[in-house]
């Protein structure tokens, strides 16, 4: 009952939002701009290689993908900094990110010459700053637990205009970058091309860019939806576009490619290289839940994403075995304690971060198939993991 008195106050205290339905949101565009976004499960056309896949100048196309998983997001920078130290990572021609995998993935993809302020950002404890909680009353009835305003004063001090100028010029070069939002109101995944929005040359371009990371890396309820402009003919209206990891994971074959009578294989002549973050756990974690409501839907929750994973990652896995690509995956394979109640926790960033780095410089970091057990699961119990 407390439930339903409170989703009822919340929607009576929430803003009014102009009406659009799904024939609108099927053919929904943003003006000024072709080519820079389309539905994850929508039927890919061979007229849209050009736009959306990398035009390498060789065989190989290397291609990192980073996963969601809030702080988690710690384990794949400690790789990549390990990788670039070892002094063999590859420029990837493309790089996806969902959810904290959004903000990791724009450096990512510009290169070892960014892992300073990725480091920075995720062990030197500034993120605490996104913890800014709202007046109770506030937060349970309006758009989150958290305020927006750490999170995008964050994502406009890293992603500047220099940076979304650099990602441009590769783009131009045939490189991708990509980004999954979830469309709330269609309950659909939304691929954004990043390079393409930074090479528009539109004034709003930055800004197109900056509310695409906040949205893919705002997690539902705990920081606000983001609502992004869109049109459909003559009709004017506002998306509102959420966590990427509300629909997946991870961005690798998209499911529309995989279902597309014409796009069924990856297209011959290249060898695709595809390197698979996933900023969490897949093991059983075991751990003693409490017996109140908020630790059994935590509890869930974090039972829901690691399947939703592993699910995604086996579809790949298979598609990837019958097409020949070349298929490698990365986890966080040892239990970190982790309170779920902080959710950028310094000492838990900073020992993901180390598991990360350790295991790529070891060489121990990569599997060729999805694996889901560790005999170390059962050594120490572990909290709630996002």
């Amino acid at each position: 009952m407390a439930i339903f008195v409170l989703a009822v106050l919340a929607g009576c205290m929430a803003p009014d939002r102009i009406t659009y339905g799904p024939e609108a949101a099927a053919t929904a565009g943003i003006d000024g701009y072709s080519d820079i976004r389309m539905y994850a499960d929508a039927p890919w056309k061979l007229s849209a290689e050009r736009a959306w896949l990398p035009m390498p100048k060789s065989k190989k196309i290397d291609y990192l993908v980073v996963s969601g998983g809030g702080s988690g997001g710690a384990f794949s920078v400690g790789a990549l900094k390990a990788w670039s130290d070892r002094g063999d990572r590859p420029q990837f021609d493309m790089v996806s990110g969902v959810s904290t995998g959004a903000l990791i993935a724009p450096y990512a993809f510009l290169g070892s010459a960014y892992d300073k302020p990725l480091v920075d950002l995720y062990t030197s404890g500034i993120a605490k700053e996104l913890v800014a909680v709202d007046f109770l009353p506030d937060a349970l009835l309006g758009a989150s637990l958290l305020k927006q305003k750490p999170l995008r004063a964050m994502v406009e001090r890293y992603l500047t205009r220099d940076v979304v100028a650099k990602i441009a010029a590769e783009h131009r070069k045939g490189r991708r970058l990509l980004v999954l939002t979830s469309n709330l109101d269609s309950q659909r995944a939304v691929i954004w091309n990043m390079g393409a929005i930074a090479a528009s040359g539109r004034p709003d371009a930055l800004k197109l860019f900056q509310d695409t990371i906040i949205a893919s890396a705002s997690i539902p309820g705990l920081f606000p939806a983001v609502l992004i402009k869109a049109r459909s003919g003559e009709q004017a209206f506002e998306e509102m576009h959420s966590d990427g990891g509300s629909a997946s994971s991870i961005l690798t074959i998209p499911e529309g490619w995989m279902t597309s009578s014409e796009m069924g294989a990856w297209p011959k002549g290249h060898r695709l290289n595809m390197y698979i973050i996933v900023n969490n756990a897949l093991i059983p974690e075991f751990s003693t839940t409490r017996n109140n409501t908020f630790a059994v839907m935590a509890r869930a929750n974090s039972s829901l994403i690691k399947s939703q994973t592993r699910s995604a990652l086996m579809a790949t896995y298979v598609y990837a075995q019958k097409n020949g690509i070349r298929f490698r995956v990365a986890s966080i394979d040892t239990q970190v304690p982790y309170k779920i109640i902080d959710p950028f926790n310094t000492n838990y960033m900073r020992a993901v971060y180390k598991l990360g780095y350790s295991e790529m410089a070891s060489g121990t970091l990569w599997k060729e198939r999805p694996v889901f057990t560790n005999t170390l699961a059962a050594a120490q119990p572990a909290e709630q993991r996002q």
